[in-house]
């Protein structure tokens, strides 16, 4: 790659435009950009990278944006670059986000970062984006490294080189990771770790099933396990055989408990029937006699039911008769209503007044109908006109009012068809400016589950060690018990072989030998202390306490040290965090993703709308086209239905006669025709209403005298309605259904018997059937515990045999993790350097590095010094087993000793981290496909040299010109003015910087 021009204009400390010619500064091969300190030397690198990539380097990345201070506040911060890259001419123009003034009103608006590439191509330049994240793509496609790697190739900061030749090996690995992207190496550390972890916690949970199995049959047996695992099997078989057969003896026993229960509760059973059955004889007795003075009120009920019944024959006609005399009322009260209502109209008169014979009203009414319903008949034929002349009135009525819809409908879709392309302009922008931070989706979820597994870990170390304060508690008691288990069994001992002779006197006979001295007199035999002898069943007794404390000491003390481990895998998944940083490294992280997925969200949306306004413009012209065709077919359809209505009109008019229309005059020669009926109706319903009133009287007189009521007031007396008539046959029923139940009761044989035996002792008989129950009850639950516990076994000794089973496969696959664990980490013996992968994989780089370096740093050290690689570790890479990898030493040729590069000075320093920073430059092009860099940068630390030093400086950075590189030297050093001949010179003012080239 070679820079030709760079123009900036309010960027950084540049408040107007400057140009910075690459291609005259580049002539001579090595060129000085100078100035004093804080003019912007740095900032026209800056600008360089800004324009490439869109950001600056280093901690300025995350500063405001970049735009001058210096420079008017409407004044629009740009950087365009004029550069080759592999053989291509490329110009990038990038303007950052920024607040511009508003043009009306106070305040700011935000302007979006902005750029555009273009390619020359057959001499007249081409666009090739105009878009941020393909113009990303485009440079780093084109260049081949990122941000990072171009600076450490193009830009040489001499301070970050200082630092990674005096770094301790897990520093330099972080910055060799950065340059040469072997992230990938690392992950696969971690995922081996990850693995072995994950195994280790499936083999701590195959063993603690084992336990937990173990404890459950230790429970349901009320054994304890043996402690050996391969033991476990044997003892749960035995287990489950000793209580199966002690479940089938309970069996026999609960049987015998059931049959001397079930024989006392037959007894208690027999005895309370025979009482209650005494008892119902009694209460029948007692209901008979008070039946017997309720015999003469049940026959008065008889005889009122029965009058109730004649007089309900005679109530319907009765009821019947004032029916007809209510509606004779009615119909004469219609027959007035509707002759006052036919009175005024033509062709009645008063032929329908009350003193109108019945022959005479319905004739007159009647032929004042028919005339009208013969009129009406002739109108009925124009009603059609009538109904077609009010249709075509609202028919152009309605066109009027569509034509105005119609219009302003065009007027309201031009508007829109106005109003959409802005908006989708805006929406575009806005499109544009979301989609880069929507695709930090995955990186964010991937940093916040790996901060969750930190916080998970850092709050199972704690919980962990809370944990072990409590099992080394236990495990200091357990030793203690263990000690004092074991003195107790040695005291025990002491005094039993202490007092063996009284115990072996303790059983001499007279008469017999003497079983140690064979002698059959026993004169003096000896005689227990005060404390008596001790049994070989008590020292045994001692001896199984103490086997038994000192088995709980053990299991105590692995408990203690498998929480160690457990503690220690926790703190090592923490990578150190505290559970407070952790949670604030996830509320962090969240953060983040929530951000990044609002963003997403965001894109899906603006495309959604951006989409939905592109349809709705192109809709709205099609609207258009169609509603101005509406609209002219309207005003044809509107002049047509104009022209029929006015003929219409004119024939209707003469058929009307005075009403407003042939329908208002249907409509009241209909209504009158309808009255007249009516009224006609009415006489015909009050003479039919007045002969049903005579014959109904009539039939009443008759069936009264029938039912043999003298007069009407004795029938209504006799009536009951049917909730009484109920009550009354519930009375009767009840009584007949009594005297029944009594009769009954006083015949059952079963009762006589009863009456004529003792009256049992119920309470003796409940004793005895409660003492059998619970004897039978306690034996039942016995054996339900027996056989549920050796039920229980069975299924536990499965359990066990399974989980033995299962610990197996699980063993092997995490010694293999494991090994390939502490291999890649360089913590396993086969790992002869204790190197971890990732700093193997990056050794290689350094090697080629440290190759590159030493061919210019013998030069500029006359042969003095040179690196070297090494795998040892340093003072300052710790004390673990791995950190070690990728040393450096600096050998002196003139010593013939290997120093730590932190013993050199500065002008020392300053030139092994220039070789380093070359020879690295070097290395990373190539790694990243071997794109050429034309033009480089030295930046600072001139200033540590002595005069002969820099002249050799100098003569190596000159040679960096073969092939046609330029080397451009950042400096204020004054000596290298007088020294390089081509310059760019920095000048500083209180307006803002600006550039001279001399």
């Amino acid at each position: 790659m070679r820079l030709h021009t760079l123009t900036v204009r309010a960027f950084g400390p540049f408040a107007d435009t400057e140009l910075v010619d690459f291609d005259h500064l580049s002539a001579g091969g090595l060129f000085l950009i100078h100035g004093p300190t804080g003019a912007g030397k740095t900032s026209v690198l800056d600008a360089v990278c800004f324009a490439l990539y869109g950001r600056v380097p280093g901690a300025r990345r995350d500063d405001r944006s970049p735009k001058s201070d210096h420079a008017p506040l409407d004044r629009v911060p740009e950087v365009t670059l004029e550069c080759t890259i592999r053989g291509r001419r490329v110009r990038i123009e990038r303007r950052p986000r920024w607040e511009r003034p508003k043009k009306r009103g106070s305040g700011t608006r935000t302007e979006n970062a902005k750029v555009v590439v273009t390619e020359r191509v057959n001499g007249r330049w081409e666009g090739v984006t105009t878009r941020p994240d393909e113009a990303g793509q485009f440079v780093g496609d084109l260049l081949g490294l990122t941000l990072d790697q171009f600076c450490q190739v193009a830009m040489l900061p001499q301070g970050d080189f200082a630092r990674f030749l005096r770094a301790r090996a897990e520093e330099r690995r972080e910055s060799l990771e950065r340059i040469f992207n072997t992230r990938v190496f690392r992950d696969v550390e971690e995922w081996f770790k990850g693995h072995a972890n994950r195994l280790r916690l499936e083999v701590e949970s195959a063993n603690e099933h084992v336990r937990s199995v173990a404890g459950r049959i230790s429970e349901a047996g009320r054994s304890d396990p043996p402690d050996l695992p391969e033991e476990l099997s044997a003892w749960a078989a035995e287990l489950a055989a000793v209580t199966a057969a002690t479940s089938r003896d309970a069996a026999l026993v609960a049987a015998e408990a059931t049959e001397s229960r079930d024989a006392a509760q037959t007894a208690l059973t027999a005895g309370r029937q025979t009482r209650a059955r005494q008892d119902r004889l009694t209460l029948a007795r007692r209901r008979r006699e008070e039946l017997s003075r309720g015999a003469e009120e049940r026959s008065g009920i008889d005889v009122r039911l029965a009058a109730a019944e004649r007089a309900g024959t005679v109530l319907p006609f009765l009821r019947a008769r004032d029916h007809r005399r209510t509606e004779l009322d009615k119909a004469e009260l219609t027959v007035a209503e509707r002759s006052s209502l036919v009175r005024a109209l033509p062709g009645v008169g008063d032929m329908a007044a009350p003193g109108d014979t019945a022959e005479r009203a319905p004739a007159v009414l009647s032929g004042a109908e028919r005339e009208r319903r013969d009129e009406l008949a002739r109108l009925e034929l124009l009603r059609g006109d009538a109904e077609r002349r009010d249709s075509l009135g609202a028919q152009v009525a309605g066109f009027t009012r569509r034509l105005g819809g119609v219009r302003a409908e065009i007027e309201r879709v031009r508007e829109r068809i106005t109003s959409l392309p802005p908006q989708i302009e805006k929406a575009t922008g806005e499109l544009r400016q979301v989609r880069d931070q929507a695709g930090l989706v995955e990186a964010a979820q991937a940093a916040l589950e790996a901060a969750q597994r930190r916080l998970e870990a850092a709050g199972q170390y704690e919980f962990l060690g809370r944990e072990l304060i409590e099992a080394e508690d236990g495990h200091r008691a357990a030793v203690d018990a263990a000690q004092d288990a074991q003195d107790h069994a040695l005291r025990l001992r002491e005094r039993r072989i202490t007092h063996m002779a009284a115990e072996l006197a303790g059983k001499l006979t007279e008469g017999d030998p003497c079983a140690v001295c064979g002698s059959l007199d026993h004169p003096a035999p000896a005689r227990p202390a005060e404390e008596g002898l001790v049994s070989a069943e008590q020292e045994e007794a001692a001896q199984t306490a103490a086997g038994a404390a000192d088995a709980r000491r053990s299991q105590a003390h692995a408990h203690a040290a498998a929480l160690r481990e457990r503690r220690a895998a926790a703190l090592d998944r923490a990578e150190g965090r505290t559970p407070a940083s952790a949670r604030e490294e996830v509320a962090a992280h969240t953060r983040a993703l929530e951000e990044a997925r609002t963003a997403a969200v965001e894109t899906r949306r603006l495309e959604e709308t951006l989409e939905q306004l592109t349809a709705d413009l192109d809709r709205a012209r099609a609207e258009e086209g169609e509603l101005t065709r509406s609209e002219a077919r309207l005003e044809t359809d509107r002049a047509n239905a104009a022209a029929e209505h006015t003929r219409l009109t004119e024939l209707l008019d003469g058929a009307r006669g005075d009403d407003p229309g042939i329908g208002q005059r249907i409509s009241r020669l209909a209504e009158e025709a309808d009255l007249l009926r009516a009224a006609a109706d009415a006489v015909h319903d009050r003479d039919r209403a007045a002969e049903e009133l005579r014959m109904a009287v009539a039939e009443a007189e008759r069936q009264r005298a029938e039912a043999g009521f003298a007069a009407e007031a004795d029938v209504w007396e006799a009536a009951l309605d049917d909730r009484r008539r109920r009550e009354l046959r519930d009375r009767a029923r009840a009584f007949d259904d009594d005297r029944a139940a009594v009769e009954a009761a006083l015949a059952d044989p079963d009762l006589v018997a009863a009456g004529t035996a003792p009256v049992p002792d119920l309470e003796s008989l409940a004793d005895a059937a409660d003492h059998a129950a619970a004897a039978a009850d306690h034996a039942v639950a016995w054996r339900s515990t027996l056989e549920e516990r050796a039920r229980r076994l069975v299924v536990l000794r499965g359990e066990l045999d399974r989980a033995l089973e299962g610990c197996e496969p699980v063993l092997r696959r995490y010694a293999v993790a494991e090994g390939m664990r502490a291999l890649a980490a360089g913590t396993s013996a086969d790992n002869a350097d204790n190197v971890r992968l990732s700093a193997y994989v990056l050794a290689s780089r350094l090697e080629q590095v440290v190759a590159a370096a030493n061919d210019r740093l013998r030069t500029m050290s006359d042969g003095r010094y040179e690196l070297r690689y090494t795998v040892d570790k340093a003072a300052g890479d710790g004390r673990a087993r791995s950190a070690g990898g990728l040393g450096m030493r600096v050998v002196d040729a003139w010593t013939g000793v290997e120093r730590d590069p932190a013993t050199l000075s500065g002008g020392e320093t300053f030139f092994s981290s220039l070789a380093l920073a070359l020879g690295l430059g070097d290395v990373a092009s190539a790694e990243a496909g071997g794109t050429d860099i034309d033009t480089l940068f030295v930046d600072e630390g001139f200033g540590t040299l002595d005069e002969d030093t820099l002249e050799e400086v100098l003569d190596v950075l000159d040679r960096l010109r073969d092939g046609g590189r330029a080397v451009g030297v950042v400096s204020h050093v004054a000596d290298l003015r007088q020294r390089v001949g081509t310059r760019l010179r920095v000048i500083k003012g209180a307006s803002g910087s600006r550039v001279e080239h001399t």
